[in-house]
């Protein structure tokens, strides 16, 4: 299975390339970023460029964006964020590739109340710029999903860090957390988890740890893909 990763030289690309076989996945990558040593050179804002980086491979990982919760829409969330995933989308649609799975964020769903825990079903709620570029992205994944043959999986990550957040981080921070090797895993089975039945092609899942609270509820991801995490920001 020949995945295309965008954004692979970004910390959760480059993990998840470095970590896949040992975790059990058998893929051959084809990493890809704007710069950084080591992969393939691609601009997720030139159409052309995307439809001829899924020529051939099997699925899309598709991290590359600006991943700063401030970030300026007009001069980055729009033309990166949002122009170059719907890029990416159709490239995938076009060339025919099965699998497509996108980095959301929790910044998606960071609007709903604090005291109500986000389902995987919980539409999009974003409190900023980010996040609704970010949920534009599971919209047009749904929309694309409609279509075929692709099948969308939107990953809404939460709060990526490769330590395990201490007692002086934030209850989000922490309840939020997913470490670096429960990130592998989920990504890893959202790429080949068999999802012919989901219906119109699109899932949302939630990437976060298993912390023994989680502002993100991870149940319907649980069966969904059969993850199964293993580290707890509280442990």
């Amino acid at each position: 299975m020949l995945v295309i990763v965008t954004g692979a030289a970004g910390r959760i690309g480059s993990a998840f390339v470095a970590g896949a076989a040992g975790a059990g996945f058998d893929l051959g990558f084809r990493p890809t970023d704007r710069d950084g040593d080591g992969v393939e050179r691609l601009d997720i804002t030139d159409p052309e460029a995307c439809r001829a980086a899924c020529r051939g491979v099997d699925a899309v990982l598709h991290l590359a964006a600006d991943p700063d919760p401030n970030a300026d829409f007009r001069t980055s969330v729009l033309p990166v964020n949002v122009v170059g995933t719907y890029n990416m989308v159709e490239a995938a649609l076009a060339e025919g590739v099965g699998r497509f799975v996108v980095a959301s964020s929790a910044q998606a769903v960071d609007g709903h109340p604090p005291d109500h825990q986000v389902r995987e079903a919980d539409a999009p709620r974003p409190r900023n710029d980010y996040g609704a570029g970010k949920a534009f992205g599971e919209a047009l994944c749904s929309v694309a999903g409609l279509r075929g043959p692709t099948t969308f999986v939107s990953v809404r990550i939460g709060n990526y860090a490769e330590q395990r957040p201490g007692p002086e981080a934030t209850w989000r921070d922490r309840t939020a957390w997913l470490s670096p090797r429960d990130a592998v895993q989920l990504l890893g089975r959202a790429l080949t988890a068999p999802l012919d039945g989901v219906p119109g092609g699109h899932a949302v899942v939630h990437g976060v740890s298993d912390n023994a609270s989680k502002r993100l509820s991870i149940a319907a991801t649980r069966r969904l893909l059969g993850y199964t995490p293993v580290d707890d920001a509280f442990a």
